[in-house]
């Protein structure tokens, strides 16, 4: 990325993927403590074969990491809250993203388009913590013109897109 795109993630195009580069995604999608062993017995193929696509998927970066998935409301974090940002026009709205995102109960930062630049998932403790976040440190941040507010009232049940997605890019190559 360019020095004005600091903080601005911007889609790539897709890497050339074969049906054992597929068939190691969905499993690594479903269950990423899956053993080089298991995942070599599941699509056919030798350990040390996963063992090299996989380093070759993550320095591709189509495999990003590996984390444990968290029960944010377990950990006192039980209120959602997206945030529509506009501000300022120009270069400074990389400034304004990195402020966001520094800011701890900020999930992510989209760049959208409409009449919001930026939409913001917020993880907060309680309403006035939302009301703290918001009053004491998103409306000081330099750039930040004005922000619209939404509560999540509740929330799906996370579908499998990962596997999905790979299922479908499997479907294409029969085509």
């Amino acid at each position: 990325m360019s020095s004005g795109d600091q903080g601005l993630h911007q889609d790539r195009q897709g890497v050339g993927l074969d049906r054992t580069d597929l068939a190691i995604l969905k499993l690594l999608a479903a269950d990423a403590r899956l053993s080089q062993r298991r995942i070599a017995q599941e699509v056919g193929t030798s350990p040390p074969t996963v063992a090299e696509r996989i380093a070759r998927l993550e320095r591709a970066g189509v495999i990003r990491g590996y984390r444990a998935e968290l029960d944010r409301g377990l950990l006192g974090f039980p209120l959602v809250a997206y945030l529509g940002v506009v501000a300022i026009q120009g270069p400074e709205q990389a400034g304004v993203v990195e402020a966001l995102r520094e800011l701890p109960e900020v999930e992510d930062v989209d760049v959208v388009t409409g009449p919001m630049d930026f939409l913001v998932r917020l993880r907060v403790r309680s309403h006035e913590h939302l009301r703290d976040v918001l009053f004491g440190r998103v409306w000081t941040i330099p750039g930040v013109q004005r922000t619209q507010t939404f509560i999540s009232l509740g929330r799906m049940e996370a579908k499998p897109f990962d596997q999905a997605l790979i299922e479908t890019m499997l479907d294409r190559l029969h085509d």
